[in-house]
């Protein structure tokens, strides 16, 4: 008989999910912090190194789709742990090799076990789940990991500051954490089976085409906000680097307190109205981006558009409604690629539109929201198989998926 806290059993699927959410964001919020300062003073990276070591890092994202053949080795659950592994490993070591060969190898483990893992999480949060409450176990991963990269800048601020340590001793307490839990996560949890055999193959349906296309320009819009609405700040409007991590702190502390209400807010309101909402808001954060002159007016937009990253829960509620259950594992890994081909091509080609006038990239992003705002209208307000899309149906013969 499974032990249990209160009235949750520690030991269910669920609570293994929240487990592993919490345990990647202590890694990677370490790398991430660190990786600049790091680079530049103990193996006196340039820019150039600098910008091929992040074009490196988002390579395994690009190649995510790969991750179905890794199911003729390992269950998705044993693929999950074993990613963690992987992140937590290439994230304590990072600080052992100190030099622009060492950084790249320890940058391409990390990454690997990142994508990876964002990809089997996001399979088994779908499976694991009734569809109805899809929405609200994403919001509350979103919670848990958010949560957790609050604790790991509070643990490296005071580890560097208060105590003095050298960034490679956090490294390595920041990967060894997530190496723990993963361990603990192998062997304290039995192994899960989902309802649906996954399909060990690639998967492309006509009939997911709109989720493919709001999956990419999801991946867009991304860019713009990781990249440049960051160095607007900086470079037009003089936020230090106080000023941007104290917005960090801000977006983080509104996911632990909004994101779950987020995805119960989405199963109540449907995927398509969710998505309106967003993409309405999302062209007038954009437009406004473009010309803000004002710090306060830019730090709000800032957080307002990081509060629609927690609608995006929406588009994978709305895959999960509309899929055969064996496409998920496979699909997953398809629309982690997908998202990725923006984050390959515009951050090099909107740089260069950047040079010339960076309200035009905001502009851009106008335009995506727009372009998003009309796949979202085409979203059913009760997707199902067989009832994909509003307009552009692919007579489907739904079932069963070969």
């Amino acid at each position: 008989m499974r032990k249990k806290l209160g009235q949750i059993d520690w030991r269910s699927p669920q609570i293994l999910l929240l487990l592993m959410a919490a345990a990647m964001p202590l890694s990677f919020s370490t790398w991430s912090a660190l990786i600049n300062n790091f680079a530049v003073e103990r193996a006196a990276f340039t820019g150039a190194e600098i910008g091929i070591l992040q074009s490196l890092r988002e390579i395994p994202g690009f190649l995510a789709f790969a991750v179905v053949f890794l199911l003729f080795l390992f269950r998705e659950q044993v693929l999950a742990i074993l990613a963690l592994l992987m992140l937590g490993i290439g994230t304590a070591i990072a600080g052992a090799f100190p030099t622009v060969l060492g950084l790249y190898v320890t940058t391409a483990i990390m990454s690997i076990g990142f994508h990876y893992f964002e990809t089997v999480q996001q399979s088994l949060a779908l499976q694991w789940g009734p569809k109805a409450e899809t929405p609200v176990l994403l919001g509350r991963l979103i919670v848990v990991g958010s949560f957790a990269s609050l604790a790991a800048y509070a643990l490296i601020w005071a580890m560097l500051k208060l105590g003095g340590l050298d960034m490679e001793i956090v490294y390595l307490a920041g990967g060894g954490a997530t190496v723990a839990i993963a361990v603990f996560a192998w062997a304290a949890y039995p192994r899960f089976e989902g309802e649906h055999a996954q399909h060990k193959k690639m998967v492309l349906r006509k009939r997911y085409w709109l989720y493919y296309a709001l999956t990419f320009m999801s991946g867009a819009r991304r860019q713009i906000f990781l990249i440049f609405a960051g160095l607007m700040m900086v470079e037009k409007l003089g936020f230090d680097a106080a000023a941007i991590s104290m917005l960090f702190l801000v977006n983080y502390g509104f996911n632990v307190l909004f994101a779950a209400k987020i995805g119960k807010l989405i199963g109540k309101w449907g995927e398509r109205k969710a998505l309106v909402f967003e993409y309405v808001g999302l062209i007038f954060v954009f437009t406004a981006y473009a010309f803000v002159e004002n710090q306060w007016a830019a730090a709000s937009l800032y957080v307002i558009d990081h509060f629609f990253f927690a609608l995006a829960i929406a588009i994978k509620s709305y895959f999960h409604k509309i899929a055969d259950p064996r496409d998920i594992a496979a699909t997953a890994g398809v629309g982690f690629t997908i998202n990725h081909i923006a984050a390959v091509v515009i951050p090099a080609a909107f740089g260069f539109v950047w040079l010339v006038w960076p309200g035009a990239v905001f502009l851009a992003g106008t335009g995506m929201a727009a372009c998003s705002l009309v796949l979202a209208l085409n979203v059913p307000r009760n997707p199902e198989p067989g009832s994909e899309v509003m307009v552009g149906r692919i007579p489907a013969r739904v079932a069963p998926a070969e």
